[in-house]
């Protein structure tokens, strides 16, 4: 038997699904667990590492090369799925991949211009908006909103991938978060694919579960096996989580996702809900950048993590921290998604929204008070947060 051939391979597709994703996971998570040291080893003698800042949330000079050991194993695992025939879309991502990288690799190396960053995006975006699996033509009754113009929907397209490319890469600020969110979201598409039987996508979100899970081990290290993933990471899993969010925005709905309370109206929102933590920190800090005056684009610490940090949290609390909220977010949805048209569900997220804001606000201006009236940062939220991690383990 040849294990490389497709009718193989097709054969065990179909009949062993549980055990391919399985397999596929593992392969990931091995593959990963074995390239990073590697690419550590480079970094170093190399002396391929991280200047400190102010804005830095960590004090060691760190390789942050993980998105090359990222891009190969997605790369090698894409290319063996596509030995399957059963999706077109992996020639596609492997050219937007291997766009976003080499950019990604070019800015962790010299550092690249916000420009450049930019026309990769939309370069990497083009070979995905125009695939004939990801073709949006309707919205399916989102605030009333049916069939649109397939110019629009192109246009759609371009602005989630560019905007959720940058937004994953903006999370990426302390151990672990990028990672954290990483799993989350794709965990959550995974199931979600599963459910509407599209076992190709079910495979990628689980490589890139795989792939992060692999890399937190090294990523929250204390020692000379730290490493980060760097803009090379961060746009390529970037990249992955707006092409499976395109995905779930232009899927058939399907008896099967109305079992599971998933209105075709309300789409849209469930995928806010499950990118909650990179899109509400994006336009969270724009928004606090305009109100203070300052380009949207500038580079501050009012992010999230930041908020969290500076209430005296460390990166793997905060990190963690953040993940839970994310599946609350997400939660929430499922509970009250069923129940509401998208008008209403708009609205309560927007009132959601208003209310994070206003509570990461109070953080964030307790921690500036304390920082600059008692040169100290409060201690009770940590023990705080403790108490709440503990509880929720026990759920």
């Amino acid at each position: 038997m040849n294990i490389l051939d497709h009718q193989v391979l097709l054969d065990l597709f179909r009949s062993n699904f549980g055990f391919f994703t399985a397999v596929t996971f593992l392969l990931a998570f091995a593959l990963t667990w074995y390239f990073i040291p590697k690419v550590l080893w480079v970094s170093q003698e190399k002396n391929l590492v991280t200047e400190i800042n102010h804005r830095s949330s960590h004090s060691l000079k760190v390789p942050a090369f993980g998105g090359v050991a990222f891009f190969v194993v997605l790369i090698l695992i894409i290319c063996l799925l596509q030995s399957l025939r059963t999706s077109f879309t992996g020639n596609h991502l492997i050219i937007g991949l291997t766009l976003l990288f080499m950019a990604g690799l070019k800015d962790d190396l010299v550092i690249s211009t916000a420009k450049l960053k930019l026309v990769s995006q939309v370069f990497a975006a083009g070979f995905i908006i125009f695939s004939p699996e990801l073709h949006l033509e309707n919205l399916n009754g989102f605030l009333g909103i049916g069939a649109i113009p397939i110019a629009l929907g192109y246009l759609i397209k371009l602005v989630i991938v560019v905007a959720l490319i940058n937004a994953y890469n903006l999370i990426d600020g302390i151990d672990g978060l990028a990672s954290i969110a990483g799993i989350v979201i794709c965990s959550v598409f995974a199931f979600v694919f599963f459910v509407v039987r599209e076992p190709y996508y079910v495979l990628i979100s689980i490589s890139v579960v795989g792939i992060l899970a692999a890399f937190l081990r090294f990523n929250f290290s204390n020692n000379r096996r730290k490493i980060f993933m760097g803009d090379g990471g961060s746009l390529t899993i970037g990249f992955i989580v707006a092409f499976l969010s395109l995905k779930i925005l232009v899927m058939k709905h399907s008896p099967e996702m109305m079992a599971e309370g998933f209105m075709p109206e309300n789409r849209p929102l469930f995928l806010l809900s499950v990118l909650f933590l990179p899109v509400f920190d994006t336009i969270r800090v724009m928004l606090i950048r305009l109100k203070n005056g300052k380009s949207p684009f500038e580079a501050d610490r009012n992010h999230l993590h930041h908020v969290m940090v500076d209430n005296k949290l460390n990166h793997k609390q905060a990190s963690f921290g953040l993940g839970f909220l994310n599946i609350c977010v997400v939660a929430a949805y499922v509970i009250a998604g069923p129940f509401f048209n998208s008008v209403i569900l708009l609205g309560l997220s927007v009132l959601g929204l208003i209310f994070f804001a206003l509570v990461f606000e109070i953080l964030r201006k307790r921690a500036a008070y304390y920082k600059e009236h008692l040169q100290l940062r409060p201690n009770g939220m940590r023990v705080k947060f403790r108490r709440v991690l503990r509880i929720a383990s026990i759920f």
